[in-house]
């Protein structure tokens, strides 16, 4: 069996779940097997928006982040449900523990996915063996349906196991790259949104074979060092190991401040904490990275200092919203008395790569608004400093909107792995 496996490159899979909320909900409720089931968040509410739908749904024309009026109206029948994130979990850990099975090579990139590297792993089998062993299994064990990708590298993998779905296994080998992927639109690439696409038009790239054979200056030019990053990846280049400790290798990135004098004015110590936001702010788009939780760090005087931190619903890295939630946190913790220190640090970093936010009634339609002009500031301030647009907040009083506490159900099951390294600040 060892022959039918590289002698010097690796094989990888890629494992994800189809429709994983709503087949959870299918295999907890054989009721609902056949039917089409959404999962929405204020499920009663007409502003409720979709988070993911079964493939019956799908076939009417129901989206995710489809508001929930919408998708009723395409599909009247439609089943509409809240999201449980304990099922999910438990779903989700004995989906990776059957997957470590295999190999002790497995990363989990979200809670519905991961890599696993079977170069090793030939004693049970050929590669489509061992794809159809785990899908077979993961059917038949936990009643969850899932695609594969096997392919050479990660992005290869990632890129077959959304060819077919659901239900498929697909093989990508480099070989296939210029019949199977160059005539793709570079949009349909993994790893190249909506907006890179389109900056990619402006120097005439329209599909990832024009992408693959693209200048490098002028690439770096337009997109800077990700720009020569895809051109790899479109290439089919991908040298990323399948790293089981990857979801702790991120250092917390935080920043803190000694006061010039103690402060016990509320706007003032508000000022100091949007300064520090923005520090981290920063630091995470830096290191391309999102925080999923937040803590803030309070020492008084007479040096008690104390924490306070926070579990978020969705990954953050704008300044605006670590301030929001940082904000948030010190009206919970502060005593009144004055305060000689202030610190703020973003915990349980994900690569932006795999941060899915979780759409809900509160965030949708304000997000999609905001997008535009935060990641306008954000650019601004990275070209000619933090200080040359202030927001209006800044000049008069802030009212601080309660921020929701629950786990985020995407990345919640990363923190059953230990943290391995000390913060950085």
């Amino acid at each position: 069996m060892k022959e039918m496996y590289p002698k010097n490159g690796r094989v990888i899979l890629h494992v994800d779940m189809n429709s994983f909320y709503a087949s959870v909900e299918m295999a907890f409720d054989p009721d609902l097997k056949g039917k089409a089931v959404a999962i929405a968040g204020n499920v009663e509410e007409r502003r409720g928006i979709i988070v993911t739908c079964s493939y019956e749904a799908r076939k009417y024309g129901v989206k995710t982040t489809m508001p929930l009026w919408e998708a009723k109206k395409l599909c009247p029948h439609l089943v509409v449900m809240k999201p449980n994130f304990e099922r999910y979990r438990a779903a989700s850990t004995a989906m990776f523990e059957l997957l470590r099975q295999y190999t002790e090579l497995v990363e989990p990139v979200s809670i519905d996915e991961g890599y696993m590297d079977i170069t090793e792993s030939f004693s049970f089998g050929s590669p489509i063996e061992i794809a159809e062993s785990i899908q077979k299994r993961i059917l038949e064990q936990l009643d969850l349906p899932c695609s594969i990708g096997i392919a050479p590298n990660k992005f290869l993998a990632k890129t077959a196991s959304d060819m077919k779905k659901p239900m498929g296994i697909t093989i990508l080998r480099k070989r296939d790259i210029p019949s199977v992927l160059w005539p793709l639109n570079t949009n349909d690439m993994h790893g190249v949104g909506h907006k890179t696409a389109e900056k990619l038009k402006t120097i005439g790239i329209q599909t990832i074979g024009d992408l693959a054979k693209a200048n490098d200056i002028q690439l770096k030019s337009l997109l800077g060092i990700n720009g020569i990053r895809i051109k790899e990846r479109a290439n089919g280049v991908d040298f990323r190991p399948v790293d089981p400790e990857s979801v702790s290798e991120f250092k917390s990135v935080g920043n803190s401040t000694t006061l010039p004098r103690d402060i016990s004015n509320q706007q003032e110590l508000f000022h100091v904490l949007e300064g520090l936001a923005d520090t981290v702010s920063t630091r995470l788009r830096r290191k391309t990275v999102m925080a999923t939780a937040l803590a803030i760090t309070i020492r008084y005087k007479d040096r008690k200092t104390i924490t306070k931190s926070m579990k978020l619903l969705n990954p953050i890295h704008h300044k605006e919203d670590i301030s929001e939630v940082a904000k948030h946190l010190f009206l919970k913790a502060w005593n009144g008395d004055p305060i000689r220190l202030l610190g703020i640090t973003g915990n349980e970093l994900v690569d932006q790569d795999h941060a899915y936010k979780q759409l809900d009634i509160f965030s949708f339609e304000k997000d999609a608004k905001k997008e535009p002009l935060l990641n306008t500031l954000s650019n601004l301030r990275e070209k000619y400093g933090k200080n040359i647009i202030e927001s209006a907040g800044k000049h008069s009083k802030e009212q601080v909107e309660n921020v929701g506490t629950e786990t985020s159900f995407n990345k919640d099951f990363l923190r059953t792995f230990p943290e391995k390294r000390k913060d950085e600040h």
